[in-house]
């Protein structure tokens, strides 16, 4: 499944659904696919993925260079989240997303 994340305020991102509802859960949301976020609400959601990400950083390791596959991890996941809760909390506007 594939989650579609949209604001007014920027361009839509679409993650896998496991990725998606981790995010939303990290940033206090029940991972309900579709559902949506107040303006009000962002800022709180922000600040909870953004000290996600940065305590994610402190424990995860740079890839090994023998290892073929390259795992991201949450620092690269969430950047695109990131963004487009920034972008709405500049312009007060709700963040949506759907299957």
């Amino acid at each position: 499944m594939l989650v579609t994340f949209s604001s007014p305020a920027s361009a839509d991102i679409t993650m896998m659904g496991d990725v998606a509802r981790s995010l939303l859960k990290i940033m206090g949301h029940s991972g309900t696919i579709p559902s949506a976020m107040m303006p009000e609400d962002i800022p709180v959601a922000l600040a909870r993925l953004e000290a996600a990400v940065a305590a994610s950083k402190a424990a995860e390791q740079a890839p090994d260079a023998d290892e073929e596959d390259f795992k991201p991890g949450l620092a690269q996941r969430a950047m695109p989240m990131i963004k487009l809760l920034r972008d709405a909390q500049q312009s007060n506007a709700q963040v949506m997303w759907d299957k």
